[in-house]
């Protein structure tokens, strides 16, 4: 009987660029029928050209303590990770490592590639002195979220996301409204003043 072929893990560079784009599209693909926070973090989605996407990995691999980490079976990228080593605040020392985009090709789950992959994050995130590991995942991603609760981990966040041009937006028309309703009060209190000197001088 023919075992399983085993899982090769190495850092991604730009020549991984159109491997990982189809790995991205492959796993946003598989949560369509999930619902509406499925839809939700696959509407944030869209595919790169393969030229995009290796710009971006040169980009971030530009950064020293970024790491982003491949799985491999008989060659092909299957499974995926990014880790970052940051600070919990801007205002303290305390050292973090932080994993995203947990990525496990759906014809290549429950073959513990995940835990493959997590476990090199440790390991780096050890190498670096870090002494909490955060994981950032979608909230639609049932699987990797049983399985880090499992392991361990608690909910310490959320994370919400929005267009920058809706949000812009959605701050001018916030700002022009108050801005409206502040000039509508000073006219009525305006108004109320001056009704009430007329009365006063009707009087005397």
């Amino acid at each position: 009987m023919t075992g399983r072929s085993p899982v090769v893990l190495r850092d991604a560079d730009p020549e991984d660029a159109a491997a990982l784009v189809a790995l991205w599209t492959e796993c946003a693909s598989s949560g369509e029928d999930d619902g509406a926070e499925a839809f939700t973090h696959q509407s944030l989605f869209r595919e790169p050209s393969v030229a995009e996407a290796a710009s971006a990995i040169e980009l971030n691999l530009v950064k020293p303590e970024k790491r982003i980490i491949v799985a491999l079976v008989d060659g092909e990228v299957v499974g995926a990770t990014v880790c970052d080593v940051t600070t919990l605040t801007p205002i303290t020392l305390t050292r973090i490592l932080l994993v995203t985009d947990i990525q496990v090709s759906p014809r290549h789950r429950r073959r513990s590639i995940a835990s493959t992959l997590l476990s090199a994050a440790a390991t780096y995130g050890e190498e670096h002195d870090c002494e909490i590991v955060v994981a950032a995942i979608p909230l639609m991603a049932r699987e990797p979220h049983r399985y880090l609760t499992k392991i361990g981990f608690t909910q310490v966040a959320a994370v919400r996301a929005i267009q920058a041009s809706r949000l812009r937006s959605r701050l001018s028309s916030k700002a022009t409204h108050s801005s409206s309703t502040g000039k509508l009060i000073a006219v009525r209190r305006t108004l109320t003043r001056r009704q009430g000197d007329r009365r006063a001088r009707r009087e005397s």
